[in-house]
Protein backbone atom coordinates (compact mmCIF):
# COMPACT_ATOMS: atom_id res chain seq x y z
CA UNK A 1 0.00 0.00 0.00
CA UNK A 2 1.23 3.36 -0.89
CA UNK A 3 1.36 6.19 1.35
CA UNK A 4 -1.24 8.06 -0.52
CA UNK A 5 -3.50 5.40 -0.41
CA UNK A 6 -2.56 4.81 3.64
CA UNK A 7 -3.84 8.85 3.80
CA UNK A 8 -6.76 7.87 2.06
CA UNK A 9 -7.57 5.56 4.09
CA UNK A 10 -7.35 7.37 6.90
CA UNK A 11 -9.78 10.11 5.25
CA UNK A 12 -12.52 7.87 4.48
CA UNK A 13 -12.53 6.43 8.00
CA UNK A 14 -12.63 9.75 9.06
CA UNK A 15 -15.08 10.73 6.89
CA UNK A 16 -17.03 7.28 7.60
CA UNK A 17 -17.34 8.33 11.93
CA UNK A 18 -18.43 11.86 11.19
CA UNK A 19 -21.21 10.88 8.68
CA UNK A 20 -22.24 8.76 11.83
CA UNK A 21 -22.13 12.06 14.09
CA UNK A 22 -23.84 14.08 11.67
CA UNK A 23 -26.68 11.61 11.21
CA UNK A 24 -27.16 11.34 15.00
CA UNK A 25 -28.40 15.53 15.16
CA UNK A 26 -32.05 16.03 15.14
CA UNK A 27 -33.37 18.38 12.54
CA UNK A 28 -35.00 20.71 15.44
CA UNK A 29 -31.39 21.46 16.51
CA UNK A 30 -29.46 21.89 12.90
CA UNK A 31 -29.32 25.93 14.29
CA UNK A 32 -28.17 25.25 17.83
CA UNK A 33 -24.92 26.42 18.49
CA UNK A 34 -23.59 27.00 22.32
CA UNK A 35 -23.10 31.10 22.09
CA UNK A 36 -23.27 33.38 19.30
CA UNK A 37 -19.89 33.69 18.29
CA UNK A 38 -19.92 30.09 17.20
CA UNK A 39 -21.14 28.29 14.38
CA UNK A 40 -24.41 26.20 14.28
CA UNK A 41 -24.08 22.58 14.26
CA UNK A 42 -25.47 22.46 10.52
CA UNK A 43 -22.50 25.13 9.81
CA UNK A 44 -20.11 23.21 11.22
CA UNK A 45 -20.88 19.95 8.74
CA UNK A 46 -21.20 21.99 5.75
CA UNK A 47 -17.64 23.62 6.99
CA UNK A 48 -16.04 20.14 6.89
CA UNK A 49 -17.34 19.12 4.02
CA UNK A 50 -16.96 22.28 1.78
CA UNK A 51 -13.19 22.48 3.14
CA UNK A 52 -12.32 19.47 0.41
CA UNK A 53 -13.33 21.79 -1.98
CA UNK A 54 -10.45 24.04 -0.93
CA UNK A 55 -7.97 21.66 0.38
CA UNK A 56 -8.12 20.17 -3.87
CA UNK A 57 -6.94 23.76 -4.49
CA UNK A 58 -4.75 23.98 -2.33
CA UNK A 59 -2.79 20.97 -3.10
CA UNK A 60 -2.67 21.14 -6.64
CA UNK A 61 -1.61 24.45 -7.04
CA UNK A 62 -4.39 26.19 -7.92
CA UNK A 63 -4.73 30.41 -7.33
CA UNK A 64 -6.75 30.88 -4.61
CA UNK A 65 -6.80 34.85 -4.58
CA UNK A 66 -10.83 35.34 -6.62
CA UNK A 67 -11.27 31.89 -3.96
CA UNK A 68 -15.44 31.67 -4.69
CA UNK A 69 -17.01 28.48 -2.99
CA UNK A 70 -19.85 26.18 -4.67
CA UNK A 71 -21.70 26.66 -1.76
CA UNK A 72 -22.12 30.32 -1.36
CA UNK A 73 -25.62 31.25 -0.82
CA UNK A 74 -26.74 27.55 -1.00
CA UNK A 75 -29.78 27.52 1.83
CA UNK A 76 -29.32 24.77 4.36
CA UNK A 77 -31.81 21.67 4.16
CA UNK A 78 -30.40 18.81 5.65
CA UNK A 79 -27.23 16.70 6.53
CA UNK A 80 -28.05 14.30 3.71
CA UNK A 81 -28.86 16.99 1.30
CA UNK A 82 -24.85 18.56 2.23
CA UNK A 83 -23.57 15.03 1.90
CA UNK A 84 -25.10 14.61 -1.77
CA UNK A 85 -23.65 18.17 -2.80
CA UNK A 86 -20.84 17.68 -1.59
CA UNK A 87 -19.25 14.21 -2.82
CA UNK A 88 -18.57 15.33 -6.35
CA UNK A 89 -16.05 17.77 -4.64
CA UNK A 90 -14.90 14.96 -1.77
CA UNK A 91 -14.37 12.20 -4.56
CA UNK A 92 -12.44 14.86 -6.84
CA UNK A 93 -10.26 15.77 -3.24
CA UNK A 94 -9.22 12.18 -3.24
CA UNK A 95 -8.33 11.44 -6.22
CA UNK A 96 -6.17 14.13 -6.18
CA UNK A 97 -4.16 12.69 -3.51
CA UNK A 98 -3.97 9.21 -4.84
CA UNK A 99 -1.96 10.57 -7.87
CA UNK A 100 0.69 11.36 -5.54
CA UNK A 101 3.87 9.49 -5.49
CA UNK A 102 5.63 8.68 -2.05
CA UNK A 103 8.41 10.94 -3.31
CA UNK A 104 5.84 13.85 -3.79
CA UNK A 105 4.10 13.36 -0.82
CA UNK A 106 7.86 14.41 0.80
CA UNK A 107 9.46 16.92 -1.98
CA UNK A 108 6.18 18.77 -2.59
CA UNK A 109 6.17 22.19 -0.37
CA UNK A 110 2.59 23.08 0.09
CA UNK A 111 1.86 26.93 1.47
CA UNK A 112 -1.41 27.14 3.35
CA UNK A 113 -2.85 30.52 2.06
CA UNK A 114 -4.46 31.23 5.32
CA UNK A 115 -1.37 31.84 7.59
CA UNK A 116 1.39 31.17 5.04
CA UNK A 117 2.65 27.82 6.93
CA UNK A 118 4.71 26.01 4.95
CA UNK A 119 4.73 22.21 5.05
CA UNK A 120 5.44 18.80 2.68
CA UNK A 121 2.43 17.82 1.27
CA UNK A 122 2.30 14.37 3.14
CA UNK A 123 2.34 16.58 6.48
CA UNK A 124 0.01 18.86 4.77
CA UNK A 125 -3.16 15.93 4.32
CA UNK A 126 -2.47 14.89 7.37
CA UNK A 127 -3.39 18.09 8.91
CA UNK A 128 -6.55 18.06 6.80
CA UNK A 129 -7.71 15.01 8.31
CA UNK A 130 -6.96 15.96 11.85
CA UNK A 131 -9.06 18.90 10.86
CA UNK A 132 -11.92 17.10 10.40
CA UNK A 133 -11.05 15.41 13.91
CA UNK A 134 -11.02 18.09 15.73
CA UNK A 135 -14.60 19.46 14.03
CA UNK A 136 -15.63 16.05 14.92
CA UNK A 137 -14.99 16.79 18.24
CA UNK A 138 -16.55 19.63 18.61
CA UNK A 139 -19.46 17.95 17.37
CA UNK A 140 -19.80 15.70 20.06
CA UNK A 141 -19.26 18.26 22.24
CA UNK A 142 -22.54 19.75 20.74
CA UNK A 143 -24.23 16.53 20.81
CA UNK A 144 -23.67 16.15 24.89
CA UNK A 145 -24.76 20.00 25.72
CA UNK A 146 -27.60 19.31 23.23
CA UNK A 147 -28.63 16.24 25.63
CA UNK A 148 -28.96 14.07 22.48
CA UNK A 149 -27.27 10.72 22.59
CA UNK A 150 -24.12 10.28 21.21
CA UNK A 151 -23.90 7.92 18.02
CA UNK A 152 -21.64 5.22 18.69
CA UNK A 153 -18.36 6.22 16.32
CA UNK A 154 -15.80 3.36 17.65
CA UNK A 155 -17.13 0.78 15.55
Amino acid sequence: MTQSELIILNFTEIRRRSIKLWNGLPVKYYNWKPDDKAMTAIEIVRHVLEADYGWNMIINHEDMTQYKTPWENRPFISVADELEFAAPYRKTFLESVKQFSDIALKETEIIHPGNGDQKNLGEYLLRIGYHESVHAGQFLSYLRAMKINRPQIWD
